[in-house]
């Protein structure tokens, strides 16, 4: 036994020694949330078996037990059982020994339950001592960040693999104990020795004794104090609950995470292998799955409802790519959001990212050509550059794929072009279709003809269970509801506003003249005597009374610009005004307004027009939401609201939609019941009650024709029909075009 194989087996047992030390240093971490989070859920147990009445003791054993007697006794809830115990229980007159066993041992199975549904929301706005002692314990792991958990998982694997071959290798350390061994001991020592060096020289070449160092600091580094966690965690609240989610076990149900799809489909995306050692952020459960699916099943749909993280999911799959050694990649999304692309891939991995936008982009073009990563641009600027070739692009990303469903528009057929060529294709939206079937088939064509082809306009007529089956091979959905525990309140108001005698004349003119868009915003015609605007300042006031944020939601601009005139009037008791955020504004500058109010301390209000902010971009600072008027499609204030309700947002959102009752507002309300319902069916639940797909058959425009046609006769004045700008909500998700309704 020569000096190299000594020192090889020294080095191993440092390594080994560095590896257990991480390992238990992070076990301590974790053991420091748990023990923190336990006082927590105790208590919350205890509140809700507070209101938990004795008769549903009978729910957990079917009805057997006597409870009269126990009720009468003054032990009215399943909490007061609990303290009780057996030995009162006993005292009871009527309640034996097995019966008062019985009673609580139900009483546990329903605390059991209770303790494995219960939740830890943890309020930003009133800390106190246990959610402090919470938040600074799981600040540690947060801080330390992604790569020291990849440290720890390749410490685990370390001790794993380097425990058993010490030990067969100790004979090797010292030349007598050699010398003394038998010749089996020696032979093995010696085999150990070589696998040693093997994995000594693997572990050297992935950097391991170095990450293991750095993660241990990290880990001791600790919480400079309980306000700096605070702080921290209200920037990066979503990873704080994913790291919670995780130590507690309360992860998502695992068939909700995978999106209910068919056992068959599930089992091959979970054996899909994903290297996210490249990626700046840890992944949640749901959202390596939702990156493995697009890996998996190469040409996919990612439609998880808004604020789930399908930015990060692309990401995880791009980054993949790259390690096995893909160089070239395309993103396509609404102008409105391409700066917060670009952002988010520089922030999030280390690809290079070049924008292809403005005057310079077909340099831009020929820059990426040459070197390679993101390409991020515009459905419109896509149409000005060369379809690749086959096996040039590593994965074609198309963000807001929604926009492409009619292939009558060009940049639908520039898409469709692309993605022709592409091997690997990402369509991202919490929206793939509103209206009908058709266009969910629409997007489904591009990615996969077979699959199209079988859900024609009937295949929902069984009820959504099949229709989800069918187009499972492409498509993954998620609901924030099912998988992301910790999300706060989402609270919805209508308002109905009696309009004021100068509203109903600026109503009635508008009917007059059949003009849809006119009558949408009457009542903002004559600011001065405006009901809906009086209490929207009042909204705005009450939030910045309580230090609140607010965006105001508005699909025209001199909507908006007439709350803004009203805001800035008078004392500002809401705060700063931003905005207006409008069509016409570039997407640069769109970035740079929600930046400026994200910035502010609140209260502050953000102005913004619907089609231009209610996409893309990120406004959880804000937890009050006010949309001016009801939009022609439900969908466009789903995913308005859900720029606030989603993932990173620590406060309740209170959602006041303002209505006017007996005019147009009234009616679209009814009317887009059914285009929420065919939604809901088919693109958002997993299984609902059977419904056919042809529920909702009105165009935009047809609605706007009927309600104008409805109102004229019901105001006296014959049917007519709207005019030109009775479809006016349009102008591209995110504002690419004007969206402005004036």
């Amino acid at each position: 036994m020569g000096r190299r194989e000594r020192e090889a087996v020294v080095q191993a047992a440092r390594l080994y020694e560095a590896a257990r030390s991480l390992a238990k240093d992070h076990g301590k971490a974790v053991e420091a949330v748990r023990g923190a989070l336990r006082p927590i859920q105790e208590a919350a147990v205890e509140q809700a078996l507070d209101a938990i009445p004795v008769a549903r003791l009978q729910d957990a054993t079917n009805g057997r037990l006597r409870l009269g007697p126990v009720d009468k006794s003054g032990l009215r809830t399943v909490r007061q059982v609990l303290e009780a115990g057996p030995y009162r229980l006993r005292q009871i007159p009527g309640v034996g020994g097995r019966t008062a066993d019985q009673i609580v041992a139900a009483a546990r199975q329903l605390s059991d339950a209770v303790l494995d549904s219960v939740a830890v929301h943890i309020d930003v706005d009133r800390p106190e001592p246990r959610t402090t002692a919470l938040v600074m314990a799981l600040q540690v792991l947060v801080e330390a960040g992604p790569d020291a958990r990849r440290a720890v998982e390749a410490a685990t694997a370390l001790v794993e693999r380097l425990g058993p071959l010490l030990t067969d290798a100790r004979p090797a350390a010292r030349r007598l104990s050699m010398l003394v061994a038998g010749q089996a001991r020696r032979a093995r020592a010696l085999e150990a020795v070589e696998e040693i060096r093997a994995l000594l020289t693997e572990a050297a070449e992935a950097g391991t004794p170095e990450a293991l160092a750095q993660a241990s600091v990290d880990l001791l580094r600790g919480t400079p104090d309980d306000l700096a966690a605070w702080v921290d965690f209200e920037l990066r609240s979503a990873e704080y609950y994913g790291l919670l989610a995780e130590i507690s076990g309360r992860a998502a149900d695992p068939a909700a995470a995978e999106g209910f799809l068919p056992d068959d489909i599930a089992e091959r995306v979970r054996g899909q292998q994903l290297d996210d050692s490249r990626l700046r952020v840890s992944l949640r459960g749901y959202q390596a799955f939702g990156a493995r699916f697009a890996l998996a099943q190469r040409r996919v749909i990612l439609g998880d409802e808004m604020g789930l993280g399908k930015t990060i999911q692309a990401m995880a799959a791009l980054t993949h790519l790259a390690a096995e050694g893909q160089s070239h990649f395309m993103v396509v999304c609404p102008a409105s959001v391409l700066v917060n692309w670009t952002r988010e891939i520089e922030a999030r991995s280390p690809l290079h990212v070049t924008p292809l936008h403005g005057p310079d982009r077909h340099e831009a073009f020929a820059h990426w050509k040459g070197r390679g990563g993101v390409a991020v641009t515009t459905f419109d600027a896509l149409r000005g550059f060369p379809v690749p070739g086959g096996g040039e692009i590593g994965m074609l990303v198309v963000d807001e794929a929604h926009s492409v469903k009619n292939p009558k528009t060009l940049r639908a057929q520039a898409v469709a072009q692309w993605a022709g060529h592409c091997a690997r294709v990402l369509f991202m939206t919490g929206t793939p279709m509103e209206n009908r079937v058709a266009e969910f088939r629409n997007l489904v064509r591009m990615l996969d003809e077979s699959v199209a082809e079988s859900i024609g306009d009937h295949a929902g007529l069984p009820g959504s269970v099949a229709f989800r089956k069918a187009v499972a091979p492409v498509y993954l959905r998620r609901n924030q509801v099912d998988v992301l525990a910790e999300l706060p309140a989402l609270q919805q108001t209508d308002e109905w506003e009696e309009p004021s005698a100068s509203d109903e004349e600026a109503y009635r003119e508008a009917v007059r003249t059949g003009n849809f868009m006119a009558m949408r915003r009457a009542a903002y015609a004559r600011p001065e005597r405006s009901a809906k605007l009086v209490r929207l300042c009042e909204i705005v006031r009450e939030a910045g009374e309580n230090g609140l944020k607010v965006v105001v939601f508005s699909n025209f601009r001199d909507v908006l610009g007439v709350v803004k005139d009203a805001l800035d009037a008078g004392p500002r008791p809401g705060g700063i005004v931003v905005g207006p955020l409008t069509g016409s504004v570039p997407p640069e500058r769109r970035q740079l307004l929600v930046d400026e109010f994200a910035a502010v301390s609140a209260p502050a209000v953000l102005l913004a027009q619907i089609q231009a902010a209610g996409v893309g971009l990120n406004l959880q600072t804000a937890s009050v939401v006010i949309i001016c008027e009801p939009q022609i499609k439900p969908t466009i204030e789903q995913q308005a609201v859900a720029r606030a309700h989603r993932m990173g947002q620590v406060r309740p959102v209170r959602v006041h939609r303002l209505l006017a009752p007996g005019g147009v507002d009234e009616r679209m309300v009814e009317m887009l019941k059914r285009k929420a319902r065919l939604f809901d069916t088919y693109a958002r639940r997993s299984a609902v009650a059977e419904a056919t797909p042809d529920a909702v058959d009105v165009s935009d425009t047809e609605l706007a024709r009927r309600i104008v046609a409805e109102e004229r006769t019901r105001l006296g004045f014959g049917t007519g029909h709207a005019d030109g700008r009775s479809g006016g909500d349009s102008g591209g998700s995110g504002g690419d075009g004007d969206a402005s309704g004036r």
